[in-house]
């Protein structure tokens, strides 16, 4: 177990160093993003910049977070948008009232923080939200791809705009279009080019930097035409980016006079909810990737984020967010507290200092291609596809607050898409509206200390999102390291929301050493197989296993296996293989044990559910995989096909310090496999000629040991019968291998 570093000025001298260099990494990418943010706000380039150097330096000073980055974020772009169209009189103050906007909702902000209400996020509808997500991303897209096409939409619906986008495909401007092509592709394969070179920058900054050869190549520095195809083109200094040489001369102050409009409050309402649900939720993701385990004060982080939006608004910038990609990005390389944070604040004010005469020689559509590809991941058709595997129902959800927010506005959208789901529970819940309130806020649900030390927590009625902050207030009773048993047995629904709070509860209380069982949902009923997906209570409905889950169930009766179906939320014990450090696992089920009893080796086949991903694009994964539990220490490595590095590792090997270990004596077994791993000459040690033939001659699996045990899986998928029994052999083979090895 690493130790956790240490708090305040002495963690920022003991681990500057490392900090530095993580927040390089993570300012060369802020950079790009954050002027692409602002312009496709409809507000000025420097006021994103602006942003980022304040979340970086004044949120550091008071924040909840430990390692997360701070500064605009996409989620911002749809309030701007709305609140200048909202309170455009034709003064040209559009942007000041904006502003205005902003420091009221920082103060709000603040003020939640400090009545410890940073849980009100908690009672959105998480397909409510997702849907507002998506419709932002198509707003998003819809703006930015006639600025990465060189064409122009003036109509003020969304709607209209993405056709338009279709519409003006002959207009399109190919000098502009060139540019915008190169970079998305760049997006695109930046991961899978293998050459060391394109990995010294992040993709957004050779997006940047491979822009600018095209500007001198068409010379967009003075007006002029160009011919393709012949037909004439313009292009000129109004394609590229305008900001002020003196970074004092992009400070502008709020405009308070609308602000007893309905207009101001709608858009203050909007910023607050966009930014604080984000944030925290946000907040929480990083929580799960912090590879020291530490928790965010939620509370706290809203005052941080608060006041650094009210600092933010006073000189012309943003709203301030929690940024899940800068965060990641901020851990992969090393950073160990907060300071870091500051540090890529500080490095953006240098950056643009040193660089501006550089960016100015920036095309917009390099920004715009950013943008475009950041729109597009929010609302693609994977984002639809694992909403539907959630329920039938949360894609009506979603779909409904996504088509109300692209027809309305953000606030409309997220009001309704609520409405529409509780009604919907209403219904399903098959009860009249004064029980339906009821059940949710005088259902009996209660805490019961045992004479062990342990809770009973029993949940009553209807729990759905309208009552998080009525369990959460039982759940607070409870100390950390306490062993928990929640029963829902007795509730008539169970929304996924609601489910999503229990099993984030049930992961923090098992990191403190608690144990936390969820049950009582055997005679619940759901549109999906997704394990917190909407439940109705059916009476004496009862379980029934899919034919894969009989045949496993056959086979442990046949072979004298232990087989359990339902779902265990604890696998904390995955969490010290490599692979699943920066994938959070979400449960584990289906789980067959045995005993290799002669060799004194236990071991557990199970399917696991683990993301991988950004917060709110995360994606699932499911896939069967086998831990052969030891009892002896052996070295700790990571063991791959060498083909399937990037597909399954990405980048974290090279963050990790992680080393490609070669046996010259067989260099088959050195191009087949890539073996990785701190330790070499223990791991050279340990790989003798009989385990490394016995490697050579067997299906080729993903393994992993973390000193005690070894993980092993083939594919990210779930595995067949017949594929179950090959991993028990495969395991049995190993097992007895090293058994003798060790004796």
């Amino acid at each position: 177990m690493e130790i956790t570093p240490k708090k305040g000025f002495q963690g920022l001298i003991e681990n500057w160093r490392s900090d530095l260099i993580a927040a390089v990494s993570v300012s060369l990418i802020a950079l790009p993003l954050s002027l692409g943010i602002a312009l496709a706000a409809g507000a000025p380039a420097m006021s994103g910049i602006l942003s980022a150097i304040i979340g970086g330096v004044v949120t550091t000073l008071y924040r909840g977070g430990h390692i997360s980055v701070n500064g605009p974020a996409k989620g911002v772009i749809a309030v701007i948008l709305l609140g200048i169209a909202l309170m455009d009189d034709g003064t040209g103050q559009a942007f000041n009232y904006v502003l205005a906007a902003v420091v009221v909702s920082g103060a709000i902000q603040v003020l939640l923080g400090v009545l410890k209400l940073g849980r009100l996020a908690d009672i959105f509808h998480s397909s409510v939200i997702h849907g507002l997500l998506a419709a932002i991303g198509i707003i998003i897209f819809a703006k930015q791809i006639h600025v990465a096409m060189g064409t122009h939409s003036d109509s003020p619906s969304i709607v209209q705009n993405l056709i338009d986008a279709v519409v003006y495909i002959p207009q399109a401007n190919p000098f502009v279009v060139i540019i915008a092509l190169v970079g998305l592709l760049l997006l695109l394969f930046h991961s899978k080019i293998t050459n060391r070179f394109f990995h010294i920058l992040p993709a957004p900054m050779w997006v940047i930097a491979l822009s600018i050869p095209f500007v001198y190549f068409f010379n967009f520095f003075d007006q002029h035409t160009l011919s393709f195809f012949g037909k004439a083109y313009e292009v000129g200094p109004k394609l590229l980016l305008d900001i002020p040489d003196n970074i004092m001369d992009s400070i502008m102050h709020p405009n308070f006079s609308k602000i007893n409009t309905i207009e101001f409050w709608t858009t203050v309402v909007s910023i607050l909810i966009i930014t604080s649900i984000e944030s925290l939720a946000i907040a929480k993701a990083i929580d799960k990737i912090d590879p020291y385990k530490r928790k965010t004060d939620l509370n706290k982080d809203l005052i941080g984020i608060g006041m650094s939006t009210m600092v933010a608004g006073l000189i012309g910038g943003l709203p301030i967010i929690a940024v899940i990609i800068r965060s990641t990005v901020n851990i992969h390389n090393g950073a160990k507290t907060k300071w870091s944070n500051m540090y890529q604040g500080l490095l953006l004010l240098l950056f643009i200092v040193v660089l501006s005469p550089i960016m100015r020689q920036v095309p917009l559509c390099a920004f715009a291609i950013l943008l475009v590809y950041t729109g597009f991941k929010l609302a693609s058709p994977a984002v639809f596809k694992q909403v539907y595997s959630q329920g039938t129902e949360q894609l009506i959800f979603f779909v409904a607050t996504m088509v109300l927010t692209l027809y309305t506005n953000l606030l409309i959208g997220l009001l309704g898409g609520l409405v529409l789901a509780m009604i919907s529970h209403m219904l399903l819940a098959r009860v009249s509206i004064p029980q339906f309130f009821k059940m949710i806020y005088k259902s009996g649900s209660n805490l019961v200390t045992n004479s062990d030390g342990s809770y009973d927590l029993n949940i009553k009625g209807i729990a759905n999102f309208l009552g998080i902050l009525k369990v959460d207030k039982l759940v607070t009773q409870i100390p950390s390291g306490a062993n928990v048993n929640i029963d829902l047995s007795e509730t008539k629904l169970v929304g996924i929301t609601y489910m999503d709070y229990l099993v984030d509860y049930l992961k923090t209380q098992n990191d403190t050493g608690g144990k936390v069982v969820i049950k009582g949902l055997d005679s619940h009923v759901s549109s999906s197989t997704y394990n917190r997906s909407l439940k109705i209570c059916l009476n004496n409905a009862a379980a029934k296993l899919s034919p894969r889950q009989v045949r496993l169930q056959n086979l442990a009766n046949e072979k004298e296996y232990q087989y359990e179906s339902k779902v265990n939320w604890d696998t904390s014990y995955l969490k010290d293989f490599h692979f699943f450090e920066v994938r959070p696992i979400e449960r584990k089920y289906n789980c067959l044990k045995g005993t290799f009893k002669d060799l004194d080796v236990s071991w557990e086949i199970a399917d696991v559910t683990f993301n991988e991903g950004q917060a709110f694009t995360a994606e699932t994964f499911n896939t069967t995989l086998m831990v052969l539990k030891l009892n002896k220490k052996i070295p700790v490595f990571t063991m791959e096909k060498e083909v399937m590095l990037e597909k399954l590792f990405d980048r974290v090997m090279a963050f990790s310090g992680y080393k490609d270990i070669d046996f010259e004596m067989y260099p088959d077994f050195s191009k087949k496999f890539l073996l990785m791993g701190n330790e070499e000459s223990e791991i050279r040690s340990f790989f003798t000629s009989e385990i490394i033939e016995f490697f050579e001659n067997q299906q080729i699996y993903h393994l992993e040991s973390n000193g005690e045990a070894l993980v092993i899986f083939d594919k990210i998928k779930l595995a067949r019968t017949d594929e179950t029994v090959a991993f028990i052999d495969y395991g049995k083979e190993l097992a007895k291998l090293l058994n003798q090895k060790m004796i």
